[in-house]
């Protein structure tokens, strides 16, 4: 059995995936379909962050152990945990059959005001107000990361209740922050096949920073148009896609 494995970005956890887990299994049919964690966030919010991605990947490797996964398995990552798939990638390549990178940003491969945007800074700032509601804080998440969220979506309402049940302390926060601060990708590309997927329309990461990339690694990318930062919420099904025709050039998957 094929197993994907996902990972979100910065204090961000599994319920934020919504419904594209389930989407990737229609596009994969048999293929398992495994959504994690980083420490600290989600169910494992009572759990220190590292300050080193080297670290989350350690922890994320322990994971799948636990849960019985066999490798080698298919990582698709978001901003934060696309730095955790890359590093996984190099230091354990044989765990790891393919990655799809999403909306990431690397050092040395892109300046400081590609990998987040500037005109976010007050916004983000904004966060620092302890009178915000949760309300407040996930319309501001939802209006930085997506362009055009499905009809009747109800993404505010989700993440808060989220937010509420398993909250991620200000101290984690920072301390995922120095990590993807801290954190310098090799020159070299990881010996794992790759997919870059970039959104044009990211008001929050540049998508410049995805291209700098693939070019660099000479790894295949696919763009999405009109898509924000949080692709999976903006177009699931074209992910999905973009996913499944990858597999499919590459003769991994038969469509």
């Amino acid at each position: 059995m094929t197993t994907w494995v996902l990972l979100r970005g910065l204090t961000r956890e599994v319920g934020h995936w919504g419904e594209f887990p389930r989407l990737l299994r229609e596009r994969l049919p048999g293929a398992r379909v495994l959504a994690i964690d980083l420490p600290g966030n989600g169910r494992l919010n009572r759990e220190t962050s590292p300050l080193r991605i080297e670290a989350m990947v350690q922890h994320c490797r322990a994971q799948l152990r636990a849960l019985g996964v066999e490798t080698p398995v298919h990582l698709l990552a978001m901003s934060l945990g696309g730095m955790v798939a890359v590093d996984w990638a190099r230091r354990h390549p044989r765990e790891l059959a393919a990655c799809v990178l999403v909306n990431t940003s690397l050092r040395p491969f892109s300046p400081w005001y590609w990998r987040l945007r500037p005109a976010n800074y007050p916004a983000l700032l904004g966060f620092l107000r302890p009178w915000l509601s949760d309300s407040q804080r996930e319309q501001t998440i939802l209006r930085i990361t997506s362009r055009h969220p499905p009809p009747d979506d109800d993404s505010v309402g989700q993440w808060v209740a989220l937010r509420r049940a398993r909250p991620v302390s200000g101290a984690n926060a920072l301390r995922q922050l120095i990590a993807a601060t801290r954190y310098r990708a090799s020159a070299e590309p990881p010996a794992v096949p790759m997919l870059v997927l970039a959104s044009r329309c990211d008001a929050l990461v540049d998508a410049r920073n995805s291209h700098s990339l693939a070019r660099r690694w000479q790894a295949d990318i696919v763009e999405h148009p009109t898509a924000g930062h949080d692709l999976p919420l903006d177009d699931g099904p074209w992910l999905a896609q973009a996913v499944g025709a990858w597999l499919a050039s590459r003769g991994d998957y038969k469509i």
